[in-house]
């Protein structure tokens, strides 16, 4: 695990994820919906999220990974912010 987050990001928790009743899961980044899985990928993701509960860093890992390399700078703002 250490090789693969250096900057211990992953400690500081930035990930969260609820499960709807349909199954779809939806990820946050810092409090912002960033993703939505759904049917067979969510399914999976549930499973592996149940295999490793416990393990929270585990945990935020496979979120991270599930949501790919999003923050690269094409972020929208919104319309108050500059």
């Amino acid at each position: 695990m250490s090789e693969i987050d250096k900057r211990n990001r992953l400690s500081e928790e930035p990930f969260s994820y609820q499960i709807t009743k349909k199954g779809t899961v939806l990820i946050q980044y810092e409090g912002k919906q960033i993703k939505i899985v759904k049917e067979k990928e969510a399914e999976r993701l549930i499973a592996r999220i149940q295999e490793v509960e416990r393990n929270t860093p585990e945990v935020q890992l496979l979120l991270a990974k599930i949501t790919g390399n999003f923050k690269r700078g094409n972020e929208r703002l919104g319309k108050n912010k500059k």
